[in-house]
């Protein structure tokens, strides 16, 4: 089964190879007709430290790294 690939925003990176990203995604509301914009945090494993806040990252999911991580970064 392909695994999921989600691009987002990273906005925090003051863990040891741990980065927090946000990833938006917009939808038209059902009823509305609206576009709607969601976001969700995800924390994902960046090994070598080397992405900052404000970068634009691609996560990829993954086995379980720890408690709250399940995703790995693939590339900015």
């Amino acid at each position: 089964m392909p695994k999921r690939i989600l691009q987002g925003t990273v906005t925090s990176d003051k863990n040891d190879q741990t980065i927090t990203v946000l990833v938006e995604r917009r939808f038209t509301h059902p009823v509305l007709k609206k576009t709607i914009r969601k976001s969700k945090k995800y924390r994902a494993h960046d090994a070598n430290n080397q992405f900052k806040t404000g970068d634009s990252v691609r996560i990829q999911e993954c086995a379980p790294i720890s408690k709250t991580k399940r995703w790995e970064v693939v590339t900015a």
